[in-house]
């Protein structure tokens, strides 16, 4: 487990074995059963997630009981409520396996500990953030810009695995579409 957050750090920043060693003592490992939440609404965020493995969605719902996806999380992605885990409040949001699923879990405090306790993380962190609030924006722009048909196109472009472990009513969800204009733009 550890290994891949290792793989998945040095991507971006190199760690000797004892930054690494530091690194890994901030990390919790757990795992998720199909259908189980890690964070749901009105709940305190404690955690930001590392997925090992499995599939997450992030799922807001709105005033009227409508779920909108926010987002999926696979293999090597990063996922939580960031507002309510940064502004320490309580989630907006609902994260939620759709598989069986293996994170890291890192506590606020450990993320303090490991951003002012070594400068890489600091970079490594900020590297992620940036590159999260890229493609936030170009989801935005897809969104304003983009017909459903775009959409999906562009989706299963950028991944392809995504249409074999998730139900066509979810990616219909996250694309904002009904399933029928789905099954439409799928054939």
């Amino acid at each position: 487990m550890r290994a891949n957050l290792r793989e998945h750090i040095e991507k971006i920043i190199p760690l000797t074995d004892e930054e690494f060693s530091f690194v890994s003592a901030h990390f919790i490992p757990k795992n998720f059963k199909k259908h189980q939440f890690l964070i749901q609404e009105g709940d305190p965020v404690k955690y930001s997630y590392f997925v090992i493995s499995g599939l997450l969605k992030l799922v807001h719902t709105d005033a009227t009981g409508k779920e909108h996806i926010v987002s999926f999380a696979m293999e090597d992605w990063w996922e939580s409520d960031y507002y309510a885990f940064y502004t320490q409040t309580e989630a907006t949001m609902s994260l939620q396996c759709l598989e069986d699923t293996e994170v890291l879990c890192c506590s606020f405090d450990d993320y303090k500990k490991l951003r002012d306790g070594l400068q890489k993380m600091e970079r490594f962190f900020l590297e992620k953030s940036t590159f999260g609030f890229l493609g936030s924006q170009r989801r935005i722009i897809s969104w304003q810009t983009s017909n459903s048909r775009e959409r999906y196109e562009q989706l299963l472009k950028q991944y392809p695995s995504l249409f074999q472990r998730v139900p066509k009513s979810l990616i219909a969800s996250y694309l904002g579409v009904s399933r029928e204009t789905l099954s439409r733009l799928s054939s």
